[in-house]
């Protein structure tokens, strides 16, 4: 397994047809927008969600890939497992140090998504410290403003007993915008990469995730969801060779001057500049 050498960042574009994104629980689970400007937003904690579940599909049952962040068990079961495979004496509240530090480079090591992402394992009886993930995700923006709108539909079952004899069919509603198209930056440190051993090996497959992780996650809810470009600049340096924003900024998304409300991708331009010394520029997509 190659240590990563080079710091990353990255640009995904995707896009949204007749589909929900990301619902907002707090708003009835409307597509969420900024209610200043009326753009689309999808937060990090989904597109990560999205890459979890696409290792945890693809890996399922291989030791190095589990994932930490799922409902099949408690955390706090899956930090005393850790003791447990360890041999490390279990619930002393993480009064000793040398076993909190074992515990922890075993989650790393055995877990896919805390090497990635970091997590915060400082609770129940056998706590396993905290780590800072390598990998960073922005939220994803729309370029343009959505239009969140709501529907009704019916359904040709009705649900209880009770009603059979007074109807037929039963109505609900369903949340969708017609298009919009997502932008969303991250940042892959290889100095943290390092100290969780996230790996040459592991990188790619968090282009392949982010690639197709909504090839695996199609829902009427949805719609039609596509990964349209993944965009890597990577750094000759451990640490960098130019600010990220710099970076992020020679990657420039407009919609076409005779396009007055876009609903397809090829609505748009994408251009790429040059550039600086040291970053090379790699289209995954």
């Amino acid at each position: 397994m190659k240590q990563l050498e080079n710091r990353y960042e990255f640009v995904m574009l995707f896009d949204v047809e007749n589909g929900n994104p990301n619902g907002d629980p707090d708003a009835g689970n409307m597509p969420r927008v900024d209610a200043e400007t009326g753009h689309g937003i999808v937060t990090d904690v989904c597109l990560k969600r999205k890459i979890r579940n696409y290792v945890d599909s693809v890996y399922e049952g291989q030791a190095t890939y589990n994932i930490l962040i799922k409902t099949d068990k408690s955390l706090n079961r899956k930090f005393t497992e850790a003791y447990e495979a360890c041999g490390l004496k279990t619930k002393e509240k993480g009064k000793n140090a040398s076993s909190v530090s074992a515990a922890r480079e075993y989650i790393c090591k055995n877990y896919y998504d805390v090497r990635a992402f970091g997590a915060v394992m400082s609770t129940g009886d056998d706590p396993c410290g905290i780590v800072r993930g390598p990998i960073q995700i922005n939220f994803a923006r729309s370029l343009d403003p959505v239009l969140p709108q709501e529907i009704t539909i019916t359904r040709q079952a009705v649900t209880k007993e009770s009603d059979m004899e007074k109807k037929e069919t039963e109505m609900g509603k369903k949340t969708f915008i017609p298009y919009g198209l997502y932008r969303a930056e991250g940042y892959v440190s290889a100095l943290l990469a390092q100290k969780t051993n996230f790996t040459e090996e592991d990188l790619e497959i968090l282009w392949n995730s982010i690639i197709n992780m909504f090839e695996i996650d199609h829902s009427a809810a949805r719609g039609k969801l596509c990964m349209r470009k993944l965009i890597v600049f990577k750094h000759a340096s451990l640490l960098g060779n130019a600010p990220s924003h710099i970076l992020f900024d020679k990657i420039i998304v407009e919609k076409k001057a005779d396009v007055e409300v876009a609903r397809k991708f090829s609505d748009y331009t994408v251009t790429i500049e040059e550039m600086p010394e040291g970053v090379e520029i790699i289209e995954k997509l």
